[in-house]
């Protein structure tokens, strides 16, 4: 059998070809012409003595045999590339990019940061509160925690956690407008982190789908949300991960004793190609550490009224709850 290797220059035009389907895209990604793509697509058919693209003028697929070829060759680079970047990066020392959504940053990793700096003197930190999918693969992204269904791309991903939401309020905001019931809360002003699809599955799961506030906030994201709440601008919908220090400090309370699964969840990802290396391994580590560590206290459903995963789950499926959008 021979051990004779193709040329590694057009088994990586190959590959960028195969995985994005074009060679327009294979071009760009590589920094080259599309000329010198189909070269040394060329080149290495004509060393293999096989076809490896069926080429049309709407499309271009893969053969039998280069369907055969492609996963080798990728898994082949993969390896490559996440054993360089280990090389790189040897030690826990040197800059660590962290992208997080805003609410998760400021209310639940930034209290931690220096647990974390204590442990590991020689991480420097970028934090972002960033929370757009595409930043998963970027090359300035070292991890990524988001909110959201499980984002479908090509890299490690892992869910990092589950969540419960229950109205928050203000002390002094209350204080001004009383809350006895659910009912009340038509007379609030409701602040919403989306669409409108939290809001309306806590008030599926109160009994009260019909119930129509005096006025409506669309904020964006759980952080002005929650920020418009300790301002006593309304009714947010907290959570038992980013309000938790909030409740426990007084700055907001709980008026409706109700907490309700969250439709979504938290994800950590980051790229294969560096998922091995020491220093993204400790912070992902230390991510799901702080969590277990967390779990122990529960400052609002330990107490409180609550409303299974299981139940919410079967809810969903039957389709009384619209889908998960990011």
């Amino acid at each position: 059998m021979s051990t004779r290797l193709p040329p590694l220059k057009p088994l990586r035009a190959f590959e960028a070809t195969a995985r994005t389907g074009s060679v327009t895209a294979a071009a760009e990604e590589l920094n080259v012409t599309h000329s010198a793509i189909s070269h040394q697509i060329k080149t290495l058919e004509s060393s293999l003595g096989l076809k490896l693209f069926n080429r049309s003028a709407q499309r271009l697929s893969l053969t039998p045999q280069g369907a055969l070829l492609m996963p080798v060759v990728s898994n082949a680079f993969r390896e490559i590339a996440a054993t360089a970047a280990q090389m790189s990066r040897p030690s826990t020392s040197g800059r660590l990019s962290v992208a997080c959504s805003p609410a998760l940053l400021s209310y639940w990793l930034m209290p931690r940061i220096g647990q974390f700096t204590d442990q590991y003197p020689d991480i420097q930190l970028v934090l972002g509160s960033a929370v757009d999918k595409d930043q998963i693969l970027s090359p300035s992204v070292d991890v990524s925690i988001l909110y959201g269904a499980a984002p479908r791309f090509e890299c490690w991903l892992r869910m990092w956690a589950q969540f419960d939401l229950f109205p928050v309020i203000s002390p002094m905001h209350l204080n001004r407008r009383s809350i006895r019931s659910i009912k009340d809360l038509q007379h609030q002003v409701l602040l919403h982190t989306d669409e409108g699809r939290e809001w309306n599955t806590w008030f599926d799961a109160a009994g009260a789908p019909n119930l129509v506030p005096r006025q409506q906030h669309f904020m964006g994201n759980a952080r002005v949300a929650i920020d418009a709440a300790l301002n006593g601008h309304g009714v947010a919908l907290g959570d038992t991960l980013t309000a938790s220090s909030l409740l426990a400090d007084g700055s907001l309370v709980v008026p409706i004793d109700l907490a309700v699964p969250a439709n979504d969840a938290f994800y950590v990802a980051c790229r294969n190609e560096i998922r091995s290396t020491p220093i993204v391994n400790v912070f992902i580590d230390w991510l799901f550490a702080a969590l277990e560590e967390d779990k122990a206290t529960a400052p609002f459903t330990s107490s409180g009224r609550h409303v299974s995963r299981r139940r919410s789950k079967k809810a969903s499926a039957s389709g009384d709850l619209p889908p998960p959008v990011l």
